[in-house]
Parts: C-alpha cells; sequence; structure tokens
C-alpha cells in the first residue's frame, strides 16, 4: 500500500497507476516550498519593512498587512508553478508523452482581395 498523506492507498489502484507514489511525492514536496516561500517571503518583507520604517514611518498593522499579501500572492504562485510540473511529471508517467504547453498558433488573417461592398452600399478598401 502506498499513503498519500494520511490515507493508505489500495494495491490494485497503485497497480493501475504505477506513478502514484511519485506524484504524491512530488505534490508534497510542491506544497512545502509553497509553504517555505510564504514563511520565508513574509520574514523578509518584514525584515525590509523594518529598515524602511525608519525613513517612513507607517503602522505596523500596514506592514504586516503588506508581507502576508505579498508573501500569498508569491506562494500560490511557487505551488502552481510547482503542481504544474507535477501534473506533467504524472502525465508523462501515465501515457509515456511530455505535454505540450506551447500556446496554441493563431489563424493568419487573410488577405484582402480588393474593395467590398456592404449590404449598405458602401465600398471598404
Amino acid at each position: 500500500m502506498v499513503n498519500i498523506g494520511v490515507r493508505r492507498v489500495e494495491d490494485a489502484l497503485v497497480a493501475k497507476h504505477p506513478g502514484l507514489e511519485t506524484y504524491a511525492a512530488c505534490q508534497s514536496g510542491a506544497f512545502m516550498k509553497g509553504t517555505g516561500t510564504f514563511i520565508l517571503g513574509a520574514a523578509g518583507l518584514i525584515a525590509v519593512q523594518k529598515v524602511i520604517q525608519r525613513k517612513l514611518p507607517y503602522p505596523l498593522q500596514w506592514s504586516l498587512l503588506i508581507s502576508i499579501v505579498a508573501s500569498s500572492v508569491g506562494s500560490y504562485a511557487v505551488t502552481r508553478w510547482e503542481s504544474q510540473k507535477c501534473s506533467d511529471l504524472w502525465l508523462l508517467l501515465e501515457t509515456g508523452k511530455i505535454p505540450d504547453r506551447s500556446p496554441p498558433e493563431l489563424p493568419k488573417p487573410e488577405e484582402s482581395k480588393g474593395p467590398v461592398k456592404t449590404k449598405y452600399g458602401d465600398v471598404i478598401d
């Protein structure tokens, strides 16, 4: 059996998806990186704002608010980025193919073939 968090996964499911344990470990790492980013980001921003408060005094509550909001955004970005890499790993383990994350090509606009007449009789070049 494989443990995913506090849940145990049945052997039949693990046999069907051999990359499950690797994926679970990857996701766990992604969440830990996000948590670490939040903690270190908040501590770092508070320290930077302590230095800034010597020149431009403002209340501590604003310092905490700015630090928590900014580190939350950073933590979300890191967790999302790392989770996307785990999803790609899962697809690679399941299908054997690397997923294509490139943006789709937009169709090229057609070139004009001369003047066009509108339903009102106007001519558009």
